[in-house]
């Protein structure tokens, strides 16, 4: 019998997240220069990960 396709393993899951951590955030807000030192983490402005 072969394996249902929905018990594969996560490594097979190749799908691109539209929903970033909020450290992912702070790192791509870094990179793109709209951080500052002083900003707190609640109430983060809207990014979109990079394609």
């Amino acid at each position: 019998m072969s394996q249902h396709r929905s018990l594969k393993g996560a490594s097979t899951i190749t799908a691109k997240r539209n929903v970033l951590k909020r450290f992912e955030r702070v790192d791509l807000l870094k990179k793109r220069g709209q951080w500052k030192d002083d900003q707190k983490v609640i109430g983060l402005p809207k990014t979109k990960p990079d394609a």
